[in-house]
């Protein structure tokens, strides 16, 4: 008897698992290609831009704004680290008398982990693009012709703008979200509204002074979204459902 019900609990488990993962994998995963298809494949990048350029006067006029630049490119910048490093103090600190006394240790070592790795991975992803800023090219008053994602430089210096850095430092917080799953779930909302409002003020800023399209931004969030979600398997799933998971998947 005591066998059966486990089996159903896992089954149950494993059904609550394939939901979840189709609502925060392979929906977002369909939607960011729709979505890339058409700022990257159908010029909207170099539609909303035009845009903008043409409303700044033919020039990027808040490139060198104090708002724009001082205000939300590095005083912002600034604050998400602090953030991040006052989280990892107070983790610390209530942790100090030992493991068992700190009834959020998972969540926030959950949250500093997938902060410093989704910013470090966009970093290194631009390291190996070679997409330029919108202020970098011909259309834009620059000196570059617009090369695509997957075309050849032909030796020509690559600007590196492709994911968006600096928007990644608002969208990583996304992760507050998976860490309420983990321990609030009523939270979870706030959590998803704090990096999404976060990512959406830096994203748009530097939009704003010409350092990025919209689709840099739109796979800035991507990468933090799966990081954050994988590290949430990692942290917070049973590894009891993932075994199950696994053994399912492994019979069909």
């Amino acid at each position: 008897m005591n066998s059966i019900l486990s089996i159903r609990i896992n089954q149950a488990a494993c059904i609550q698992a394939r939901k979840f993962l189709f609502f925060h994998l392979w929906l977002p995963l369909v939607g960011v290609m729709l979505f890339s298809g058409l700022l990257m494949g159908l010029a909207g990048d170099q539609w909303l831009a035009d845009l903008l350029y043409r409303l700044e006067g033919g020039q990027w006029l808040l490139k060198q704004h104090w708002i724009t630049e001082y205000l939300i490119h590095r005083v912002g910048k600034w604050l998400s680290i602090v953030a991040g490093l006052c989280l990892l103090g107070g983790m610390l600190v209530r942790c100090r008398g030992g493991l068992a006394g700190c009834r959020y240790l998972r969540a926030s070592l959950y949250v500093v982990v997938t902060l410093v790795l989704s910013t470090s991975l966009i970093s290194l992803v631009k390291r190996l693009t070679g997409m330029d800023c919108p202020w970098d090219l011909v259309r834009y008053g620059g000196g570059f012709p617009f090369i695509g994602l997957f075309e050849s430089r032909h030796g020509l210096k690559a600007s590196g703008c492709f994911p968006a850095g600096h928007a990644s430092a608002g969208y990583a917080w996304v992760c507050l979200y998976f860490a309420a799953w983990g321990v609030c779930p009523a939270w979870r909302w706030l959590g998803l509204m704090i990096g999404l409002v976060a990512g959406l003020i830096f994203g748009i800023s530097q939009q704003l002074r010409g350092a990025h399209f919209l689709s840099h931004d739109l796979w800035s969030l991507t990468i933090c979204w799966l990081v954050a979600l994988g590290f949430f398997y990692l942290f917070f799933v049973s590894p009891t459902v993932r075994v199950v998971s696994a053994q399912q998947r492994a019979m069909t």
